[in-house]
């Protein structure tokens, strides 16, 4: 019986999955099996995976006759698994040999860990830098309600916490924020603080081609969060709920206080639902307050006079900002 099995969806991958798969195979860590899910590729990459697996006998090929998406080939593999430990990968991006043996050992340090996710290095069309998502789990809960803070290519989870959920194909390219957003209701997660991963960045990446999609889903995902902090999903104001927590630019002085307003409720609900650290949400929401404070659509004295004396905020901006809001107000 092994130990950990990689799930790895592909759809017309030619151009990089040799280099995904031979990354995978020569990881230090070989005690695992590879499900690799073709979703009726029109492309040789049923062929290229076959070549491996003639090779290798840890990969399974899963072909597909009709494209069924991401989201549904990720919930096939993980329901395949034999194994509690389940590794996540896409086909164009590249593990760091280490990278399942570095998890693992922080997954058998901790029985309540859900899910273990690493830094990661975006490469390709877009220049060489890493992304340092928050690493503890409180952390990354507070995170949560802004965007996803766990690299979907990084992920290795504990099958036996996830329990039924599911990736929704519905939310796709947002697919995997929606299902960590409630994983992380359900189990611990961290980030190890090194770049495991390498993200390749190129001109059909899926984020980039359904970026409509991706507003619209992550609205429905924070309005979800939200929940947990005691603001119903019919309430009026959800937006401004919304705008504390993940910053919009250019608001009206209205909209402004209307999401100042929102801010202070969530510190109070939160304080009481005890649904995220009290002291790390309050933290994540004046930043984002003060920086759309900065970014006001329209500035003039009244705003300033609020901004004195009733929003709260005033002691905490800075000087600079003060005598820049001060120079707009009169420009």
């Amino acid at each position: 019986m092994h130990k950990l099995t990689v799930v790895t969806p592909v759809y017309n991958g030619e151009k990089f999955l040799e280099e995904t798969i031979e990354s995978v195979l020569n990881q230090t860590f070989k005690d695992f099996k590879y499900i690799i899910l073709n979703d009726n590729s029109t492309d040789s990459s049923l062929s290229i995976i076959e070549k491996y697996q003639a090779k290798d006998d840890r990969i399974i090929v899963v072909n597909k006759e009709q494209n069924v998406g991401p989201a549904n080939l990720r919930n096939e593999g993980i329901a395949m698994a034999e194994t509690d430990f389940v590794a996540l990968i896409d086909a164009d991006d590249i593990a760091m040999p280490t990278r399942f043996e570095k998890q693992i050992k922080v997954m058998e340090a901790n029985d309540k860990l859900g899910l273990c996710g690493t830094w990661f290095t975006i490469f390709g069309d877009k220049k060489e830098k890493v992304i340092r998502h928050s690493v503890t789990h409180d952390e990354l809960k507070v995170q949560m309600l802004n965007n996803c803070g766990i690299g979907n290519p990084t992920v290795m989870l504990r099958k036996s916490l996830l329990g039924d959920l599911k990736f929704e194909n519905q939310f796709v390219p947002a697919e995997d924020y929606g299902m960590f957003c409630e994983f992380i209701n359900k189990a611990e997660f961290y980030n190890i603080p090194e770049s495991l991963l390498r993200y390749r960045w190129h001109p059909n990446n899926i984020s980039q081609t359904k970026e409509e999609n991706l507003r619209k889903s992550e609205v429905i995902i924070k309005k979800r969060q939200l929940e947990n902090l005691g603001i119903t999903a019919d309430n009026t104001n959800f937006q401004f709920y919304i705008n504390a927590v993940s910053l919009k630019r250019k608001l009206s002085v209205e909209e402004t206080k209307e999401t100042i307003n929102a801010a202070k409720i969530l510190k109070v609900n939160n304080l009481k639902l005890q649904y995220c650290n009290q002291q790390l949400l309050e933290n994540h929401i004046d930043r984002t307050i003060l920086r759309t404070i900065r970014n006001v659509k329209n500035y003039d004295f009244n705003y300033i006079k609020y901004l004195k004396n009733e929003s709260g905020y005033y002691s905490k901006i800075k000087f600079l900002d003060k005598v820049m809001l001060f120079f707009k107000a009169i420009l």
